[in-house]
Order: C-alpha cells, then sequence, then structure tokens
C-alpha cells in the first residue's frame, strides 16, 4: 500500500516540519498514532528510534499494532524519513514514512508519503488512514501555528 497526502499552512517550513520530524509529537496531532515514546538507537540505527501504537477502527473492525521507527533521514527543514526496523531478528512488513516540506506563498506545504509492504491490515487500513488524513490536517494546522 502506497498513500500520499498532502496540506498547505500558513505557518513557516520550520514550524511545520518541527511537527512532523519528531514521531514523539504525533500523538498530538495524528490520531492512529495513540503513543510514540523513545527507545535506545542501536549501533546500526541511522538516527534516533520510537515505539509507536498504531490505532484505528472502522465500525465494528479495530486494529492495532506496535512498532519500532527508527529516523533514517532528517533534512531540516525540508525532509525526513523513518523506517520500521525491529530487533526481534524476525522479517517484518516494511513501513516507510517520509515527510517532505516546501516554502510556498503564504506559508509552506507538507506531502507525506506511507509505504507499507504488508497485506494483514488490508482496505481496512486505507481506510482508516484516508479518515484519520481528513480529521488531522486542522490538527496539525494548529499545531504548527503555535
Amino acid at each position: 500500500m502506497d498513500v500520499t497526502a498532502e496540506m498547505d499552512t500558513a505557518s513557516p517550513p520550520e514550524a511545520l516540519f518541527a511537527c512532523v520530524d519528531d514521531l514523539g509529537r504525533y500523538p498530538e496531532w495524528l490520531g492512529l498514532v495513540t503513543r510514540a515514546v523513545p527507545v535506545e538507537a542501536t549501533a546500526g540505527d541511522a538516527g534516533p528510534a520510537w515505539s509507536i501504537d498504531l490505532r484505528g477502527k472502522v465500525g465494528p473492525l479495530a486494529r492495532a499494532k506496535r512498532l519500532r521507527m527508527v529516523r533514517t533521514e532528517h533534512r531540516s527543514p525540508t525532509a525526513v524519513t523513518f523506517e520500521r526496523r525491529e530487533q526481534d531478528g524476525r522479517d517484518h512488513a516494511p513501513w516507510v514514512l517520509r515527510g517532505e516540506v516546501e516554502e510556498v506563498a503564504g506559508g509552506a506545504r507538507l506531502v507525506m508519503h506511507l509505504h507499507y509492504g504488508g497485506s494483514l491490515f488490508g482496505p481496512v487500513l486505507e481506510r482508516i488512514l484516508g479518515d484519520e488524513i481528513a480529521r488531522s490536517r486542522p490538527r496539525l494546522a494548529a499545531l504548527a501555528a503555535g
């Protein structure tokens, strides 16, 4: 599954980027992320790591998932990438989240790309994600505005 979403804000690029470059802030604006706490980075990690809990519900169907994510790219204030990096020795479906911020007239534009390489959630995840993207835009805009 590959999903791309974008939004424009009246905030400067640095303020918008500050909201997306730290997974610890995602519960403030993205309802799917119910918990995001820093965890110890290991020698193989490119950057800081977080344990995140994802939870979504559509009607009677609810799904929850815990992931260990590592920031693998950080080019402030324009690009950040997070990738799933579990440490249990097993193969896991890839999760890659990339945020790109650019200055536009009157503020900044955010483009987020999510790649999920598994099949566990299927169309349920796409629906949950689509609904949450719509709900998160005003929360993120308000957070970036300070």
